[in-house]
């Protein structure tokens, strides 16, 4: 515990160590463990009063760092008191413990007033610190956002392409490391090529990435269905199809226990690389509805239905 060296606990300090003391002994002792110099202890004479001394200890110790911290340490032990031992076993013992107790309660009081208001303080900066970190953290988001939907937009010349669609798949787990989504780039499993896959919710999906410049067709959903259903009961699959689905796609890829996910353009540059909604918030979306309707897919203009 720490205290804050004011006129007033200092005065507060002062009252409770003259009262919470009768013989100059047991005064002597309390400044002794407080860490008051014994060289300066050693210039009380017996002719000189408590409240002399008292006056002539706490006047210098005001004036620098060292001496305030004594007068600290005093504070904490004087407001720790629940019982006055050098006051009892005189005749007006009763009133002496008394405005002791008084003195002490002043204290203790102004300690804890100190006490709650350094820890308020602490706490406003925590929550300053705190929000200046977030303030920071989306501000890096926004470049890293910006940085991957340039990347994006200056593939669009090679869309179609082999190249072009290497291109977007490295970018895309890119994109899934910079959203922090667990995920395993393109792999072969028995001579077919994966996508790749990412985990959310505890729930695998392979992925399908088309760079395409003509939209996915019935074929390419039956053919990703395929690599779904080959593997475990749990899994399911993310098709992200830049140039969207045709009716027919889209028909097939729904019905009853469907096992597919269907994302386009709209839904990444719209909600996903505008900062609107994190990538994982939009697969759980569109998973709920899918769930609710059957419906793999969910237009953007949907989103908040």
């Amino acid at each position: 515990m720490t205290v804050k060296i004011t006129p007033h606990l200092v005065q507060l300090t002062y009252e409770a160590a003259l009262k919470s003391f009768w013989r100059k002994e047991s005064l002597r002792k309390f400044l002794r463990q407080s860490h008051v110099a014994e060289a300066h202890l050693s210039t009380w004479s017996p002719d000189e009063s408590k409240r002399d001394f008292l006056d002539r200890t706490f006047a210098p110790l005001q004036r620098n760092d060292k001496g305030k911290a004594v007068i600290g340490k005093m504070a904490i032990f004087l407001a720790e008191q629940t019982t006055f031992p050098d006051l009892r076993n005189w005749e007006d013992s009763d009133a002496k413990i008394q405005d002791a107790s008084k003195a002490v309660i002043e204290l203790k009081s102004l300690i804890a007033r100190q006490t709650e208001e350094v820890r308020s303080e602490r706490e406003r900066e925590a929550v300053k610190a705190k929000a200046q970190k977030e303030r920071e953290a989306v501000q890096r988001e926004r470049i890293s956002l910006a940085q991957l939907t340039q990347r994006l937009n200056d593939l669009a010349p090679k869309m179609g392409t082999s190249p072009g669609g290497y291109a977007f798949q490295d970018w895309f787990y890119d994109f899934m490391a910079f959203a922090e989504v667990e995920h395993r780039r393109p792999y072969n499993v028995n001579g077919r090529q994966i996508d790749g896959s990412v985990t959310i919710d505890g729930t695998t999906y392979l992925v399908e990435l088309k760079f395409a410049e003509r939209q996915s067709g019935g074929p390419d959903i039956d053919v990703f269905r395929g690599k779904v259903e080959s593997k475990a009961d749990n899994t399911m699959g993310l098709f992200l199809s830049m140039a969207g689905y045709s009716s027919v796609a889209i028909s097939d890829a729904s019905g009853k226990k469907t096992t597919l996910l269907l994302l386009d353009a709209s839904h990444m540059y719209h909600l996903i690389l505008t900062g609107s909604m994190h990538f994982i918030d939009v697969v759980r979306r569109i998973r709920r509805h899918a769930s609710q309707t059957g419906e793999s897919h969910l237009p953007v203009a949907s989103f908040g239905g």
